[in-house]
């Protein structure tokens, strides 16, 4: 399945974010994807708490109504106070706002599109704004959409509440340059493992479709080489880019000496028995029966006569962290389905006694106050929420998990970015020592 995404530019989205306070958006509706019709628009946004519509125009103008309750097709006329009507144009610096005059009537929950007792939108399962007669919002019909009530594309967001800025940071850190950036990368290059038969520690990566574990590779790679690089296939396609077990080396610099750590990445989890990373296939990771470049075949188990299997692995091939990369933009919407998946995984995991962390990643995506400044993101109510829900749906404690942000769209470092990502790192040598400490003592260095 294809990723939807949302028409608005980023100029448009700027321009609607600041009719609210701090609040993210989340699509859960469009109509040229989902269909014109009202049975299509209620299934996708009944009982999802605030949302706001937003509509366009072939005049240019994006415009539409926000409403504070949910739709449960009532058929009621319902009060909201903070329902209010707005549009958005080229030709004006700031949104046009408008509020009921009635100070009351938000909207009226009926089996159709939103209508606001002036404008009805999705009139008729189709792609036009009925204009209504009523008194509860004024407005210019030029100033609202340019006396142009055909739609090209009429979408749907739930509005999120960030909940601003924490008093106190949640988690302390370090942001002073290039000084703490220096410290973090000696940490990672001098690391090592205690155990005297191991050289690199090797952490995989475990999580659904674009969530963003190659790019937490690329990311890392790029800190160490000084630019942005993009080794690992990354990107938003709707099943797994990556299709085979993949060990990332990481050298200090070009030309430089490997780093003590091996990344490794495998096939993104998806809910379905036949798609994706099997859980026994994790398993045979971990034990390290896998060899780099082996070809996962999605229908059957990790074979132990195919290319690629090691039958006698020793502990520098096995795992000695595993982490768990989710999008922070999707936790909420993590499906029961997977929920049950990762809790599976996490159960065999403890078996064999691999420390577990999570990161996670997207969170300038998640909080707008994040993407302001990346420095927020301890300082984000929102972040730490999710960080909390994170902790209760994997079984972790809060400190395991990591918020990042991996490069994807950037042509240059961020001093910031490095930061936050090579923190991750030194946590995930940390947990391997972890691993260490548990082995044999006969393996253990003097």
């Amino acid at each position: 399945m294809s990723v939807v995404r949302s028409s608005l530019s980023a100029e448009q989205e700027k321009k609607l974010l600041s009719l609210f306070g701090h609040v993210r958006l989340h699509l859960l509706y469009k109509a040229s994807v989902h269909g014109y019709s009202n049975s299509s628009f209620h299934y996708h946004c009944n009982q999802q708490g605030p949302t706001v519509l937003v509509a366009y125009n072939k005049t240019g103008f994006v415009f539409g109504g926000y409403i504070s309750k949910d739709y449960a097709q009532t058929n009621q006329e319902i009060n909201d106070d903070k329902a209010f009507l707005y549009s958005i144009s080229d030709q004006r610096e700031k949104p046009l706002r408008v509020s009921s005059t009635n100070g009351q009537y938000g909207f009226t929950d009926g089996n159709h599109g939103l209508n606001v007792g002036v404008l009805w939108f999705l009139y008729n399962n189709t792609a036009t704004v009925q204009v209504v007669a009523g008194n509860s919002y004024t407005f210019e019909a030029e100033e609202m959409h340019g006396n142009d009530v055909q739609l090209t594309e009429c979408e749907v967001y739930r509005v999120e509440d960030c909940g601003g800025f924490l008093e106190t940071p949640w988690r302390k850190i370090d942001w002073e340059g290039y000084g703490t950036k220096d410290r973090l990368m000696d940490y990672i290059k001098n690391y090592k493992p205690e155990v005297k038969s191991v050289v690199q520690a090797r952490v995989l990566l475990v999580g659904p479709v674009g969530a963003g574990k190659s790019s937490f590779f690329n990311s890392i790679n790029s800190v160490f080489k000084g630019h942005v690089t993009g080794q690992a296939n990354t990107g938003s396609a709707g099943n797994s880019l990556t299709t085979q077990f993949r060990t990332y080396s990481i050298k200090a610099e070009q030309g430089g000496k490997a780093l003590p750590l091996v990344l490794c990445d495998t096939m993104g989890l998806e809910e379905g028995p036949s798609a994706g990373l099997d859980i026994d296939d994790i398993t045979s990771i971990l034990k390290g029966h896998v060899q780099d470049r082996y070809q996962f075949n999605p229908s059957m188990s990790v074979q132990a006569d195919g290319v690629g299997y090691c039958k006698s692995p020793s502990l520098k091939d096995m795992i000695h962290c595993v982490v768990y990369v989710l999008d922070a933009c999707k936790v909420t919407l993590l499906s029961a389905k997977m929920v049950d998946k990762l809790a599976a995984i996490r159960k065999g995991i403890n078996k064999l006694g691999v420390p577990q962390l999570v990161l996670l990643t997207k969170v300038d995506e998640a909080c707008p106050l994040v993407r302001e400044d990346l420095t927020n993101v301890y300082l984000s109510h929102y972040i730490e929420r999710m960080t909390r829900e994170v902790s209760v749906c994997l079984g972790v404690s809060q400190s395991c998990v990591l918020p990042v942000k991996n490069y994807s769209r950037e042509f240059e470092l961020d001093i910031h970015t490095d930061i936050l990502l090579l923190t991750a790192v030194v946590q995930m040598l940390r947990y391997t020592d972890d691993y260490f400490d548990d082995q044999a003592g006969d393996q253990k260095s003097e």
